[in-house]
């Protein structure tokens, strides 16, 4: 048993899965012989965590309806959530990349790390079959479905930003794409969310929503609002129902 074996308890039969579960994408584009990358085990593992997941909060919330296991499946299954659960597991140090991807933190990047995940499950799925990746999946999130079901409100963190917002002062939040950077297949966008003009907070996605999500979550970390800065700036704000002044000619 290697390592990494040793660390995510599991033995595989085939070795060459696990491999290529941890090999990103950048290696064989600067190593045009190597054979394979984690992309295709990735589309794969995405899959069956989805339906993992999906069945596990069917039976445990028999009252809830769509939209509600919807919001709390992609709480659990998003690029932020399964970054954590990939950095338990310390797959950062176990990925194979190109040399330029390292150097560029490649090995803490949360697209890869959730990548890496998605990966390893259907690697373990190819190996094991349905019922060993189904047990992997439940202990490794057992966490975050403890969480879920304690505290449900936590899956909404734009709806929980405003709801608190609202509770505070009147005002919706609004949200501000001000860039994106990577190459295609790793894309970041950061985001920052505003309420009335003023900054709360930034946050990093893989894509523009979970960009959004990030900084809704991070603003609800922080709670600037509460901070006397921040109420002094809304004090020096004009009053927004206050008539704007017309200027007027001269004679």
């Amino acid at each position: 048993m290697n390592p990494l074996e040793a660390r995510i308890g599991y033995k595989f039969r085939n070795s060459l899965l696990l491999a290529e579960a941890m090999t990103h994408p950048s290696l064989s584009l600067e190593r045009r012989d190597y054979p394979f990358d984690n992309q295709r085990l990735e589309f794969l593992g995405d899959s069956v965590i989805q339906l993992v997941i999906t069945e596990h909060l069917f039976r445990l919330f028999p009252d809830l309806n769509e939209g509600q296991m919807t919001k709390m499946r992609t709480a659990i299954v998003s690029r932020h959530a399964l970054r954590c659960l990939a950095e338990r597991l310390d797959l950062g140090r176990y990925l194979m990349m190109g040399r330029g991807e390292e150097l560029n933190g490649g090995r803490t990047r949360e697209s890869n790390l959730a990548n890496a995940f998605e990966a390893l499950i259907g690697a373990i799925y190819l190996d094991g079959g349905f019922e060993t990746a189904r047990r992997f999946v439940l202990t490794e999130a057992e966490d975050l479905l403890v969480k879920i079901h304690e505290a449900p409100q936590s899956i909404n963190p734009k709806g929980q930003l405003q709801e608190c917002l609202q509770a505070y002062q009147s005002g919706a939040p609004s949200y501000e794409m001000l860039g994106e950077s990577g190459p295609e297949h790793s894309k970041q966008f950061l985001c920052r969310v505003l309420w009335r003009g003023i900054e709360l907070a930034r946050g990093i996605g893989q894509s523009k929503k979970e960009a959004e999500v990030a900084a809704a979550r991070t603003a609800l970390s922080l709670r600037p609002w509460e901070s006397p800065w921040f109420q002094l700036q809304l004090q020096l704000q004009p009053p927004s129902n206050q008539p704007k002044k017309i200027p007027q000619q001269r004679k």
